[in-house]
């Protein structure tokens, strides 16, 4: 499996013959989509466009894309009331590996989606802030409930993105998150082996 990051909190996932790209917004916020016309687009939030492929995915449910298993699990976005659930989390399971993206979510997960979730190679999670989306100590709380093996914060100050709302920069969000990063990769290749039991935390640079 191989991840790319390519800003705010859009992911590119890569296994065998097919490409998931996660939350690409990047138009809204003054960027380039980086969406292919044979890509599956995922996204944890309605948006308002989706970039043109072959297949869309915003929903809580099952759903099989080529060899790649995806679950959305809904969950109560960052700025709803308590008793909202317009967010869906995503867990994608490709192979051996098991990724977890949650979006702009409230950092309070309940026990049931906790057990949906399972166990969680890799976590994807925001941490910019500022009201607009969790928090470093937001973040912090999702990592020690769903305790993954690498965590690659998202959602951070970034120039070339015109957000709505300033977001912290990625060296103050890991003062708070207290993590030293493992490893800085422009790409994340991944294999089981690769894994151990101790959460630890990677810098996936912009593509």
């Amino acid at each position: 499996m191989d991840l790319q990051f390519f800003g705010a909190n859009c992911i590119a996932l890569t296994y065998k013959n097919a490409r998931l790209v996660i939350d690409d917004n990047l138009a809204e916020l003054g960027a380039k989509s980086v969406t292919k016309p044979d890509d599956v687009g995922v996204s944890t939030m309605v948006y308002a466009t989706h970039p043109k492929s072959r297949m869309v995915v915003d929903m809580p449910g099952e759903y099989e894309v080529s060899d790649i298993s995806v679950i959305g699990i809904p969950a109560r976005a960052h700025m709803d009331e308590a008793d909202k659930q317009t967010a869906t989390m995503f867990k994608v399971i490709a192979g051996d590996i098991r990724v977890l993206v949650t979006g702009h979510v409230y950092p309070e997960l309940t026990d049931s989606q906790l057990e949906t979730i399972g166990i969680v190679d890799v976590l994807f999670v925001p941490v910019g802030g500022s009201g607009y989306t969790t928090d470093p100590l937001g973040a912090l709380k999702l990592i020690k409930a769903i305790e993954p093996k690498l965590v690659v914060p998202t959602h951070y100050a970034d120039s070339a993105l015109a957000y709505p709302v300033p977001q912290a920069d990625l060296e103050s969000a890991l003062k708070d998150i207290a993590m030293e990063p493992k490893e800085r990769v422009t790409k994340l290749r991944l294999k089981p082996i690769d894994l151990t039991d101790i959460t630890q935390l990677v810098i996936l640079e912009k593509s």
